[in-house]
C-alpha cells in the first residue's frame, strides 16, 4: 500500500483496540485498514475472509 502509514488503522490483537498509525509491535497487530470502523471489525473480517477460503479449498478438492 502506497497510503501514508499515519493515516491508517490497526487493530491490535494484545490490547483489543484500535490505534492509528503503527504504534506497537507488528505481531500484536491486524492492518493495515483504511478506516477506524474497519479496523474495529478486525476480526469479524479475518474470520470471513478464513471461512471464505476454506470453501474455496473444499470446492477445489
Amino acid at each position: 500500500m502506497s497510503e501514508n502509514p499515519d493515516h491508517q488503522f490497526w487493530y491490535n490483537v494484545r490490547t483489543g483496540q484500535v490505534e492509528q498509525g503503527p504504534q506497537s509491535l507488528a505481531m500484536d497487530r491486524i492492518g493495515p485498514f483504511s478506516t477506524e470502523e474497519e479496523a474495529a471489525r478486525a476480526l469479524d473480517i479475518l474470520r470471513a475472509r478464513s471461512e471464505k477460503w476454506a470453501a474455496e479449498d473444499t470446492a477445489d478438492s
